[in-house]
């Protein structure tokens, strides 16, 4: 089993799971010139990261690696138990990948969006402002529980990498409470600590 990744990228939140299922793995970094190359481009047609490899299988996008690597490896139950356990932490999962990623993605690329350097600061701010209220609701889902859907999953370890991107653009998360604790429970994980050392993102 192989990951390419970009450090810090959104793949870490597989990088993490993968921790958190304790089985060997590989990883491999790629440069943002490489993922253009025609040996990344067979692979990923959209030259981006994560990609998979694993029992002759090639895959991407972030939440389908993640829901594969739980479900193929159940007894970490990173995906829940019952039919409704899966149901929220696939909400979840979603919620943090079609929504909160997202417009992260308008705002690390918005000269896509716009030409002129005061609109570009415009679509910034005015993005920034709805990713603050979804991390709210994120915020509302922790206050009575350490983990989104009360157990860890892999939806946890995605929220925890839009809250590093979220420190890096400035976005002011420091009135949601609930949100922080999570970061800082995560920060303390050993998995996630083994994952940021292998990018080369530890503190330490």
């Amino acid at each position: 089993m192989k990951l390419y990744y970009l450090p810090g990228a959104c793949p870490l939140a597989c990088h993490i799971a993968l921790e958190w299922i304790g089985k060997p793995y590989d990883i491999h970094a790629v440069s943002r010139d490489e993922l253009k190359q025609p040996a990344f481009l067979a692979m990923n047609p959209l030259g981006a990261v994560p990609v998979l490899q694993d029992e002759g299988m090639t895959l991407t996008q972030s939440s389908a690696i993640l829901e594969y690597l739980a479900e193929k490896n159940p007894e970490a139950n990173l995906l829940g138990k019952t039919l409704q356990e899966r149901a929220q932490t696939r909400r979840w999962l979603a919620f943090v990948n079609a929504d909160i990623h997202r417009n992260f993605g308008v705002m690390f690329g918005v000269q896509r969006y716009a030409d002129q350097e005061a609109t570009q600061a415009e679509v910034r701010a005015k993005t920034g402002e709805i990713i603050q209220k979804l991390f709210s609701l994120a915020d509302q889902q922790l206050a009575d529980r350490p983990w989104l859907t009360g157990t860890r999953s892999v939806a946890d370890a995605y929220l925890y990498v839009v809250m590093r991107w979220a420190h890096i653009m400035k976005i002011d998360l420091s009135g949601q409470t609930h949100l922080n604790a999570f970061f800082t429970r995560m920060e303390q994980d050993p998995a996630v600590q083994a994952a940021l050392r292998a990018e080369g993102l530890s503190k330490e």
